[in-house]
């Protein structure tokens, strides 16, 4: 797995990404109580904002990561939001990403890098 600054998490899964957010990420969200997620088919760049997350504290963003194509997204989280805060790290991803570049993720943090990041 590889992490963003922004506290997304990306696993590779043959030649698409699976893209969530941290555990730190939904434990500062609060209870989520809706999400938006992207269209299917939607081209994408680096930073473009994909996800809107509302959470009885505040709405955020998710931006991609990465430039490439949104091919499926996780369905579940739109009937059942709170999945995020149940298992951000599992069920809870949010979209999946075929990339161009897949050395693109070579330029994200490694789990020891992001836990540095958050000061773990």
């Amino acid at each position: 797995m590889k992490f963003t600054e922004d506290h997304e998490w990306l696993r590779p899964e043959g030649d698409l990404i699976v893209v969530g957010i941290t555990e730190y990420a939904a434990t500062q969200l609060g209870d989520v109580v809706y999400v938006e997620l992207p269209e299917i088919e939607t081209q994408v760049a680096k930073g473009d904002e994909v996800v809107v997350i509302e959470s009885v504290k505040a709405a955020s963003d998710i931006v991609a990561p990465l430039e490439g194509e949104i091919v499926e997204v996780n369905e579940a989280l739109a009937a059942n939001p709170g999945l995020v805060n149940e298992d951000p790290m599992g069920d809870a991803w949010f979209f999946k990403i075929r990339v161009e570049d897949e050395t693109a993720l070579d330029a994200l943090m490694t789990e020891d890098e992001y836990k540095d990041h958050i000061g773990e």
